[in-house]
């Protein structure tokens, strides 16, 4: 071939047509893998680079999709982001990222902005009110991740079953006040877990407790950590692993040994290999949960709004090192003063520090 190599020429050459070696860079996964192979290997070889634009122009697709986060700092959304972006990229996508830094108002303009130049959005664990969400969905190409509002098309990451293994696990160690340490309170996942939390408690009488660590940082658990040790409470539910993380500096900082004197599951299983007692957690399927919304938006892509769904992967309660039968006494523990230079917190060999 001489000049820059075109999509006929390329079918020519390997005898092919024209829409297939199209569709090995825009919808490989029609075509069999060893005729994605050929084009590509070809394609390569003669220098060709698909034109992006003039193939939005020509299918009104643009191949990409948005995925908007609402803080990309916290450790539950880096996996989820990369099992997105592997599978967008097996499917010919390209995957555009946003932080909305827990901002309603700036998650509204980013879906505004990012909609009409993208083939669909992903939203995971919209802020929006639900009454703004409806409109938004009638309108646009979205699949959420993580809120459930009807008739919507909706991943969920539903946590119930495993808390309530987590209160039965703890009822059976002996321990009777439990602590709900929740994180941002726009959260649907925030929301769901605390119901959960409550409803469940009720089975085994146990009485809960609850404390905000919001906006859910390792900060904010941190700093909420003595108020929690000195509640009364024998073990700790955490919104997420963050949060676990941070009420579990606090102990260490304060003398309270974990999970001796308090026990603490968290949620998420993203930190748990990380501290020291290894964490007991509630791990969930982000990258199941990714996949099936790229695929939702790839599947129709000539719709102006996707059908309605409530697609729901459940989470496992995992046991490690955290949990432990009740102290003998259930009076509030008495705390050590935290030195102005604590030493470092121990983690696992392989892993690094606190973040």
């Amino acid at each position: 071939m001489t000049g820059r190599p075109t999509i006929t020429q390329l079918a020519a050459e390997l005898g092919i047509a024209p829409s297939t070696v199209s569709r090995a860079f825009t919808r490989p996964n029609l075509l069999k893998p060893e005729t994605v192979a050929l084009v590509q290997k070809a394609a390569e070889a003669a220098g060709y680079v698909p034109n992006h634009h003039a193939r939005a122009l020509s299918t009104g697709r643009a191949g990409a999709i948005g995925l908007i986060v609402p803080d990309i700092a916290n450790p539950f959304f880096p996996p989820l982001v990369r099992a997105a972006q592997n599978y967008a990229s097996d499917l010919g996508l390209s995957v555009f990222l946003a932080d909305t830094d827990e901002d309603p108002l700036r998650e509204d303009r980013l879906i505004s902005r990012m909609a009409p130049q993208v083939e669909g959005l992903i939203v995971v664990s919209s802020r929006l009110a639900s009454a703004r969400i409806r409109p938004i969905a009638d309108s646009q190409r979205v699949a959420f991740i993580n809120r459930d509002v009807p008739e919507t098309y909706r991943v969920l990451l539903d946590t119930t079953a495993a808390i309530r293994s987590a209160l039965t696990h703890l009822s059976e160690l002996g321990h009777r006040r439990v602590a709900y340490v929740g994180g941002p309170p726009q959260s649907w996942a925030n929301k769901q877990r605390r119901s959960a939390v409550d409803n469940f408690s009720k089975v085994h009488a146990l009485e809960v407790t609850h404390f905000s660590a919001d906006p859910g940082t390792y900060e904010a658990a941190k700093a909420l950590s003595d108020s929690v040790a000195a509640s009364g409470v024998t073990a700790v539910i955490a919104f997420d692993d963050v949060i676990a993380h941070g009420l579990m500096g606090g102990f260490a900082a304060a003398g309270v040994d974990v999970p001796k004197d308090l026990s603490v599951i968290g949620c998420d299983d993203t930190l748990a290999t990380t501290t020291f007692p290894a964490l007991s957690t509630i791990a969930v399927n982000v990258g199941a949960a990714a996949r099936r919304a790229v695929a939702a938006l790839s599947e129709s892509p000539g719709s102006t709004s996707l059908t309605g769904a409530r697609i729901i992967f459940e989470g496992t309660l995992v046991l490690r090192g955290t949990t432990g039968a009740v102290r003998p006494t259930s009076s509030p523990l008495t705390l050590e003063p935290e030195l102005d230079h604590p030493s470092p917190r121990i983690v696992q060999a392989g892993h690094g520090s606190d973040s």
